[in-house]
């Protein structure tokens, strides 16, 4: 059973945790937008103290890669790699919809990632049912354009509710899940599969599906 130390701050909260199998030693999580780099560090201390461990016991550590906020994402992956770096262990990459997924029972349905891009879309990560090897990378797809599933759909991220209203006017089996935010214990989950093999790897690094917006000054 491998012991994981897994960091999200992906969309609007961040979070640390420190699991062995299906055992959570700790965990730790705060909402919010802003102010993910000052809380992650603190609570990755706390996980630790918790489970009386030290850095140099982990054999891996995991970030949410995205998609997701630019700064949060930032912030997670630079100490993840940090702490994989002084462990000698290695930095594992899980995607927003993987941990969201991975959040859920297992069951009938597909699942669907669906994370706000702030501009009128959706980043869509779509995951046949039972299992979390994403049919294709992320994409970007207006609401009005959402493809049609091929059968009942569980919804997660935080653009669930608006997908499943309009799924839902098209007469389309869509169940709104509550895995709303993806959470480190659910990453690490993912992260144990990469390291049996389970699931192809993936590099500890930023997952943007399209460019961060950028504010023009004046």
């Amino acid at each position: 059973m491998a012991l994981i130390l897994a960091l999200d701050a992906a969309l609007a909260g961040c979070s640390a945790a420190l699991v062995e199998g299906d055992r959570v030693l700790a965990a730790r999580a705060a909402y919010g937008d802003r102010g993910h780099a000052a809380l992650l560090p603190p609570m990755v201390e706390e996980v630790l103290r918790e489970a009386g461990l030290a850095a140099a016991a982990l054999e891996a550590v995991a970030a949410v890669v995205g998609p997701g906020g630019f700064t949060g994402l930032r912030a997670a992956l630079a100490l993840a790699e940090g702490l994989a770096l002084g462990a000698g262990r290695p930095a594992i990459g899980v995607t927003t919809g993987e941990a969201l997924a991975a959040a859920l029972p297992p069951g009938p349905r597909a699942v669907w990632s669906v994370i706000d891009n702030r501009r009128g879309r959706v980043m869509l990560e779509r995951f046949p049912p039972g299992s979390l090897r994403a049919e294709a990378p992320p994409e970007v797809v207006a609401e009005a354009d959402l493809p049609h599933p091929a059968g009942p759909v569980a919804l997660a991220g935080d653009a669930a509710p608006s997908v499943a209203a309009r799924l839902a006017a098209r007469g389309i089996d869509a169940l709104l899940s509550d895995s709303r935010l993806p959470s480190a214990t659910a990453a690490a989950r993912v992260a144990a599969l990469r390291l049996t093999g389970s699931l192809p790897p993936r590099p500890a690094r930023p997952l943007y599906v399209e460019p961060p917006a950028v504010r023009r000054p004046g």
